[in-house]
């Protein structure tokens, strides 16, 4: 207990992406340009599902909370990032570091537990179409949502009030460009084996929960698309799932990649570019793959252009 209540630094030091002068510049423009594209993506998504009738459907519910996920824990981590490139003071206050991974965890779970949520949907509508909006109905939809989120706060809180108990005694400089779990376990003087495990438990038992509901669910749509009669109906039924499948592989295999390895095989500085591409990549590419698979967003987008008089 007295080294847990060690005196913590008030503030620690975000060493960033790279010390080379040389590349900096072509990180912030780069990176600038994917955060611009997330803003603009991610927002244009949310305001277009709201406005249009016609994308008033559970999918598309879901997809704008997807789309106000990703925008989310982007935020947390990009402006930050992108200042510190060229910034002389990197610090980030003992709150702001904790308050950065809690927003962070929340939104990046909710998306994990979000992505199931979303394959339960494809399923209601792929296996009885008539029935569709009746069984996914607002209310199911609210449940459905609320429960995503409290799991993502949930995990948020129980994350970060067990890192920020740890003494950092060690040094106050995180090897990384934001406050992730891994680089503040590595500065931390306590015994982090019970947060090690517990970050095991609980993503392990998130990770289980997405990709079981994953799996179970397209092996019913799959079931489900092969009482199709029509190829043509075959091919609509398997388009509508090919967007979501993506986005699926993408994001969990970074996941896996980043947080279930064996400890003895993080690389700090190598480990930087995956948690780029799930932090900033990922919330950039999530719409793009949607709106452009997507033929009703891609309707709604033209039926909008008109009406601006474009």
């Amino acid at each position: 207990m007295m080294e847990r209540n060690y005196s913590n630094p008030t503030e620690f030091i975000l060493l960033g992406i790279t010390s080379d002068p040389e590349l900096k510049v072509t990180i912030f423009v780069l990176f600038l340009i994917v955060y611009l594209v997330i803003l603009i993506a991610n927002l244009g998504m949310i305001i277009l599902i709201r406005i249009d009738t016609h994308l008033h459907l559970p999918m598309y519910f879901f997809l704008s909370h997807m789309s106000f996920c990703d925008l989310c824990y982007s935020s947390a981590i990009g402006p930050k990032m992108l200042v510190d490139i060229f910034a002389k003071d990197k610090s980030i206050s003992f709150t702001g570091c904790a308050l950065q991974l809690y927003f962070f965890t929340i939104f990046g779970d909710s998306d994990c537990v979000l992505l199931a949520v979303m394959a339960f949907d494809r399923y209601m509508a792929i296996s009885n179409p008539l029935l569709y909006t009746v069984k996914m109905s607002k209310r199911v939809c609210y449940l459905l949502i609320s429960g995503v989120y409290m799991v993502g706060m949930i995990d948020a809180l129980t994350i970060t009030s067990l890192t920020f108990t740890l003494s950092f005694c060690r040094s106050n400089e995180i090897n990384h460009f934001f406050c992730d779990i891994p680089p503040l376990l590595s500065i931390s003087c306590s015994d982090i084996h019970v947060n090690e495990l517990l970050l095991f438990v609980v993503f392990g038992f998130i990770e289980t929960v997405t990709i079981s509901g994953i799996l179970i669910s397209y092996c019913y749509i799959f079931l489900s698309v092969m009482k199709i009669r029509s190829t043509e109906g075959r091919g609509k039924a398997f388009s509508t799932c090919i967007s979501h499948l993506t986005v699926f592989t993408i994001f969990q295999g970074t996941v896996l990649f980043m947080y279930f390895r064996p400890s003895s095989t993080y690389s700090q500085n190598q480990d930087k570019m995956p948690s780029l591409f799930y932090t900033l990549v990922i919330p950039m590419l999530n719409p793009l793959i949607y709106s452009l698979r997507n033929k009703d967003v891609k309707k709604a987008v033209g039926n909008l252009r008109n009406k601006l008089g474009f």
